[in-house]
């Protein structure tokens, strides 16, 4: 059975209503199109918004590493200290970065030192490794890698002293930044101060030795010396960078971030919304970006979050509705008027046909203007968007450069008036531009209708203030190719101009004094010398070293030693001219710079007045502390030297007045070079002598007065070099001293002659007490006390036939600390005497708190006690005040007869001097002691001298 429609339907009724649903159709799947259009445009520019803000953000955190980086190359060397004040305001800036660090290279010859640098922050600390995810010791190892410096020290106890070489992550990345040059960041790993595991990322940038060449990776891994690193929560780092910025939340945006892992595979860091539930459906394909972040690729996926079909396509939706019921209300008419007048059929027809054509031109000519007008406004709509979020300001300017159109934030950012630059050019405004080499080349360039970039200029706004700017533009031309104006941007670079200028003055300056350091130093020198030369008047270059300054550090504290230094260089700086240079060398020294004018001669006077500027009391704490230094002047060209050896000989000249006795100036001179480097030559021949043997041990008889037998002997050191001969002590210790060295030879003396006298002992020779010089450096050692028990141990001689020596100066520093080793080293069993007694400056008070054995009376009151009362009297109180004390007496430097019965008749017990023997190589000594068996001792003091 067939369906039969209750009246016939025309062929024209047909038509337009297949007609009708075509014109439909194609105008929903038009609308339905520019919908889809529109849905994924505002799509990616919300992505894309989102996606440069991350790669801004990461690119700002390794940009802050940079600016960290470059207080390393500015300054040297970095205290503690600078680096907290450098990095603490840039940690509460990106509070996405966990903490800022440097690594130090180290080898294992400095590890204990540098442990013990460690220990004074926080106690105990050792150099530690992670193992088996354990903090434990690091074992020893020819080289390390250790966090030396951490910012904030709170909450990254954890990588203080990390040896983090052992992760092959973190030197596979120290390696990459080297050889590239560039910052490099480690792939995902786990930050072990953190107790919860979280995503990490540590970025690199080596340090390399100050003034190194670095042309190449070969020069840069010669020239590392360690490297700064910013340890960064890849996901807070992500999340406070879309929190920062009210403009990126969006709840219609799902955003999630990958970096690549350790095991090389993408590993997800951050992920928002119905992202992070795993809900994320969208009828938008998402938009995937990758961000290279100091090597490492990370992968930005962002996606529209899902949401009602009816909500997106009302317009198709509602042109479909309205089309379908268009065409059936059409069709019926037709079929109406089809049966009601088929004699005016045709024309209804050809008029249905049209009108559909009217209709179907009207619907596209509506769709053409709607579409053009949304492409307009949301042209306009992304240049306003543009324009606001951009720091810039957005200009243009006429056929004659004058100013015609200036963006609103101009004046907002400024403080200045945009109708000022209206109607008149840059230069018409800024009349100084057009004075400058710069100005005119501007000028001249956009007279040529060229493109312009980065053309920077100053101004000053209302408040006074210097203000800097940076412009870039572009020339635009008319329908006709004729030149019309130039359209551009400008933007504020004062910030930055302030921020280079610190820079540059923190890398020229020392910190602590604000005087010129070094690398400015050897400009103003340069300056100097190039003027002497065009002028010919000299330049005196003096250097000027704190006298006892250690001593100030050591008992008021580094605290009182940098207000003394403050001092000083106030107290130089207001002693000079104007045009003269004051810069801070290291630590107490001074670098000073005068150049003779024709009206102004240079003088000695000129020296003395700054001994006396820095001679005035200086009030440290509740203390008036008087300070002297010691001056060596170099003069250019009389000294006959180049310019770049001028301080150096000033340091020589300085070393001598040093020499003479401190608080006094000396001029270079030729022989003083030659001083030096015979010190240069002790020096090195000195570091090779233990290894070489070349140490002997010469031993000096302590002969009884009651007696005259020989009860002890002194050990003194002698230095037979190959091509030098038998060095003389007084040639050797004093470098020794200075080197540190004097550690390790005091070491071998104690050690030798415990063992000699040892073997003297198992010969069947006098049991006899070996006295032993200790030096301040020795005295100073934490495990002084444990070495003479480990020396007793390893040669097997009795406590009580070990005396040591010390001088007055050895404990004066701090008595209470003093008391306390000596009663350490009494508790050993040996014996304590005081050498030189009578030539420091201790308080006789001291000695009943000190565990003394012997006084040994100096030399020079020994000598004169047969011509000068003074001295005289001086032996026969010291030698009463000993026996009081219980103390026994030796005097040093017997040399004649009537010495000898002086001493003796006023009770010496011991005496020590070339009138007995003077110092005898082990085997001549064994020979005296032999002899000691056979001959009367008594007779021979009174005879005389046996050698």
């Amino acid at each position: 059975m067939r369906l039969r429609l209750p009246f016939p339907l025309e062929a024209a009724s047909v038509a337009t209503l297949a007609a009708g649903v075509v014109a439909t159709a194609a105008l929903y799947a038009a609308v339905s199109h520019l919908e889809d259009e529109k849905m994924r445009m505002a799509f990616e520019q919300r992505a894309g918004i989102r996606i440069a803000a991350i790669r801004q953000g990461l690119d700002d955190a390794v940009e802050v590493l940079r600016v960290t980086n470059h207080l390393f190359a500015s300054v040297e060397p970095v205290t503690r200290q600078q680096f907290h004040d450098f990095t603490a305001p840039l940690l509460l800036r990106y509070p996405f970065i966990k903490a800022f660090s440097f690594h130090r290279q180290l080898g294992d010859a400095e590890r204990l030192a540098f442990e013990a640098q460690l220990g004074r922050v926080v106690a105990a600390s050792v150099i530690t490794e992670v193992a088996e995810g354990t903090t434990r010791p690091a074992p020893r190892r020819p080289h390390y890698n250790v966090v030396e410096f951490v910012e904030p020290m709170a909450g990254n106890e954890a990588v203080f002293g990390l040896d983090v070489a052992r992760n092959a992550q973190v030197t596979a990345t120290l390696a990459r930044a080297v050889d590239s040059g560039r910052p490099s960041a480690t792939p995902v790993i786990s930050l072990i101060q953190d107790a919860r595991p979280q995503a990490g990322v540590l970025v690199m940038l080596p340090v390399y030795r100050q003034r190194a060449a670095l042309g190449s990776a070969a020069e840069r891994r010669t020239a590392l010396v360690g490297d700064t690193a910013a340890m960064i929560r890849a996901g807070d780092l992500v999340h406070e960078i879309l929190s920062s910025n009210s403009m990126l939340a969006d709840p219609g945006i799902e955003l999630a971030v990958y970096a690549g892992g350790a095991d090389g595979k993408a590993q997800q860091v951050f992920r928002s919304g119905a992202a992070a539930a795993g809900q994320l459906q969208s009828q938008l394909p998402p938009l995937v970006k990758t961000i290279d972040v100091g090597g490492q690729s990370w992968r930005v996926e962002v996606a529209a979050a899902a949401r009602p079909y009816i909500g997106e396509h009302a317009a198709s939706l509602l042109v479909l509705a309205g089309g379908i019921l268009l065409t059936f209300l059409m069709s019926a008419l037709v079929q109406a008027m089809v049966q009601r007048a088929r004699r005016v059929e045709r024309l209804v027809l050809e008029r249905t046909a049209e009108l559909q054509r009217s209709n179907q031109r009207l619907s596209e000519d509506v769709l053409e203007r709607r579409r053009t007008e949304k492409a307009l406004q949301r042209s306009e709509q992304r240049f306003r968007q543009l324009v606001s979020m951009s720091s810039d300001w957005y200009w243009e300017q006429d056929a004659q450069f004058r100013f015609v159109t200036i963006s609103g934030g101009f004046g907002d950012d400024t403080q200045e008036d945009s109708q000022r630059y209206i109607g008149k050019t840059r230069w018409e405004v800024l009349p100084s531009l057009a004075e400058t080499e710069t100005g005119q080349a501007h000028i001249a360039l956009v007279g040529a209708h060229q493109r312009f970039g980065n053309f920077e200029y100053q101004t000053v706004d209302i408040n006074g203030d210097t203000r800097w700017y940076s412009a870039t533009g572009e020339p635009f031309f008319n329908e006709h190719a004729q030149f019309a104006g130039y359209r551009g941007t400008t933007t504020d670079i004062s910030a930055r101009k302030l921020s280079e200028r610190r820079i540059h003055h923190v890398a020229q300056h020392d910190v602590l004094t604000g005087l010129p350091n070094r690398s400015l130093l050897q400009d103003r020198l340069s300056q100097a010398i190039a003027y002497s030369t065009r002028c010919n008047h000299p330049v005196w270059v003096m250097l000027i070293d704190l006298d006892r300054f250690k001593f100030v550090n050591d008992s008021m504290g580094h605290k009182a030693g940098d207000v003394l230094l403050v001092t000083v260089a106030a107290r130089l700086r207001s002693a000079l001219r104007d045009t003269d240079t004051v810069a801070r060398l290291s630590g107490d020294e001074f670098v000073v710079i005068l150049t003779e004018h024709e009206d102004q001669k240079l003088s000695v006077d000129v020296v003395q007045r700054l001994m006396d500027s820095v001679a005035q009391p200086v009030i440290l704490g509740s203390k008036e502390f008087f300070v002297t230094c010691s001056i060596g002047v170099a003069v250019y060209p009389l000294d006959g030297a180049p310019a770049d050896s001028l301080i150096e000989h000033a340091d020589i000249a300085m070393y001598r007045a040093k020499k003479l006795g401190r608080d006094n100036f000396q001029f270079y001179t030729p022989a003083m070079n030659e001083e030096a480097m015979e010190r240069v030559r002790i020096e090195s021949a000195l570091r090779c002598a233990l290894e070489r043997d070349e140490f002997v041990l010469h031993y000096q008889p302590q002969v009884d007065l009651a007696s005259g037998e020989i009860v002890g002997m002194e050990a003194l050191i002698r230095w037979q070099h190959p091509e030098m001969g038998m060095v003389a002590p007084d040639r050797f210790i004093g470098v020794a001293e200075e080197t540190g060295l004097i550690v390790q030879i005091g070491a071998w003396v104690m050690r030798e002659a415990c063992r000699q006298n040892r073997a003297w002992h198992d010969a069947g020779l006098a049991r006899l007490r070996v006295a032993v010089n200790l030096s301040a450096r020795q005295f100073g050692a934490t495990n002084l006390v444990a070495d003479i028990r480990a020396v007793l141990a390893e040669t097997g001689l009795a406590p009580g036939c070990l005396e040591i020596e010390l001088t007055e100066s050895l404990f004066m520093s701090d008595v209470s600390l003093a008391v306390e080793l000596l009663h350490a080293m009494k508790a050993l069993g040996v014996k304590l005497s005081i050498d030189d007694f009578g030539t420091g400056y201790s308080s006789l008070s001291y000695l009943s708190r000190f565990p003394i054995d012997v006084l040994k009376i100096d030399r020079s009151f020994v000598a004169a006690i047969a011509r000068d009362s003074n001295d005289a009297a001086i032996v026969a109180s010291i030698i009463a005040l000993a026996h009081n004390l219980k103390l026994s007496v030796i005097a040093e430097g017997v040399e004649t007869a009537e010495q000898l019965d002086y001493l003796r008749r006023r009770g010496c017990d011991q005496m020590q001097g070339y009138f007995f023997s003077r110092p005898l190589p082990a085997a001549e000594f064994e020979q005296l002691l032999r002899k000691q068996c056979r001959l009367p001792l008594l007779a021979t003091l009174d005879e005389g001298a046996l050698a």
